[in-house]
């Protein structure tokens, strides 16, 4: 791609982005869902104007990044803590049932063989934690006792969906499964959440004297978005999401976090609010094209919408998506309804991580253009029905919501 067709490119992206998510808050609907619907318009689906790029795709990975180290510097830890069991809880419920009935569905009703029916349970465990989080905080719901749930069962089936992924990924190559790979993959990623935040707040010190001595302006965001950029590599490299380094480095950084050595490093709060202060700009420069990059990815004009096949297995994986993690959220214990519905509803979403799974099933060979097109509506619809049904819940005048917020 030639430089100046990169940069009209990113003009489109950027102000459609800005355009339609304005429009969608003036209608009362989540931001998220006009910048996703900016992407469908000005790709392939519609327009044709812009194409997902490597430049693009790059710059949407780093606008996600950036946007979980934003939730991490302002999650509350002992809120996350105490969410640790229920959030375990709907992790796994969100993994298991949405697996049986997606695989059951697959297999014993449309006949589809093994390891497409597993591909397609698979797909369905995803939860798109960018998008969920995002209307959260459109919401300014971000720091409820739900959010917290949400949160820490999010990036519980992030790690299981990488393990799940890794395992899928080997069997369609050489059909078995090393077990032994799966648990190295996940040694490395509790090893990472393990030791990023106490060097992150390590370097934090280093951060905030080289600040005190420095005579040129924007040390702190350089030298911040460096860090994320740096652990996010880390965790790569360690087999985990990239996007959880970006949210290990925002724990860390978080004014609340003081585990292990709180003597030691103990950070003065303010430089927590420089941080969070002078890295917003750079996190709402980004995370649009994120959001636009997920409309980018469809084609919807590849889609043959006079297929009965299409309909029928897209109207019933939709329906057993939406179920098996609104499920989960039923599975806590000691939680109001409205509270285990929006916890369920909060994990429905698959955008960009079911995207993954579909594109490697895709590539693999796995599903055909029709099974792809199928998986690819149930993700969009999913990612499009949750914001709305977040924001009708919490904005529902029956006092049995109310009691939850």
């Amino acid at each position: 791609m030639e430089a100046h067709t990169f940069l009209i490119q990113l003009v489109l992206i950027l102000f459609s982005a800005r355009l339609l998510g304005e429009v969608a808050a003036y209608f009362k609907a989540p931001s998220v869902i006009g910048e996703i619907i900016a992407g469908i318009l000005i790709g392939p689906s519609v327009l044709g104007l812009v194409e997902l790029s490597l430049p693009i795709d790059l710059l949407a990975q780093i606008g996600i990044i950036l946007l979980l180290f934003e939730v991490g510097i302002e999650t509350d830890i002992a809120k996350l803590k105490s969410a640790g069991v229920k959030a375990s809880i709907v992790a796994i419920g969100g993994v298991v049932l949405p697996f049986i009935l997606g695989f059951g569905l697959s297999y014993f009703w449309f006949n589809f063989n093994l390891l497409t029916s597993l591909f397609i349970g698979c797909t369905l465990t995803a939860t798109s934690i960018g998008i969920t989080l995002r209307v959260l905080h459109d919401l300014q719901k971000q720091n409820s006792p739900q959010a917290q749930i949400i949160l820490g069962a999010a990036v519980l089936d992030d790690i299981v969906g990488i393990i799940l992924l890794a395992l899928l990924y080997e069997f369609s190559m050489s059909g078995s499964v090393d077990f032994w790979n799966a648990a190295k993959v996940l040694i490395f990623i509790v090893l990472f959440f393990l030791i990023a935040p106490l060097a992150v707040k390590c370097v934090s010190m280093t951060i905030m004297k080289w600040e005190e001595r420095s005579n040129i302006p924007g040390l702190l965001p350089t030298i911040i978005v460096s860090l994320i950029l740096l652990f996010a590599w880390i965790a790569y490299q360690l087999g985990a999401p990239e996007l959880l380094g970006g949210f290990a480095a925002g724990l860390a950084l978080s004014r609340q976090f003081v585990f292990p050595f709180k003597n030691i490093l103990k950070q003065a709060p303010e430089f927590s609010d420089r941080v969070e202060e002078q890295i917003k700009p750079i996190v709402h420069l980004f995370t649009p094209i994120f959001f636009i990059a997920i409309g980018l990815s469809l084609n919807l004009n590849t889609i043959d919408w006079q297929s009965s096949f299409i309909w029928a297995i897209t109207g019933l994986l939709f329906v057993f998506a939406v179920i098996g993690k609104l499920a989960s959220g039923f599975l806590l214990k000691g939680e109001t309804f409205a509270s285990k519905f929006i916890i369920g509803t909060a994990m429905i979403p698959r955008g960009e991580v079911g995207l993954i799974f579909a594109n490697i099933a895709l590539s693999a060979g796995v599903f055909n253009d029709d099974l792809y097109a199928a998986v690819i509506l149930v993700i969009l619809l999913t990612t499009f029905f949750a914001p709305f049904a977040l924001r009708y819940i919490y904005n529902s005048p029956y006092a049995q919501f109310e009691e939850c917020l």
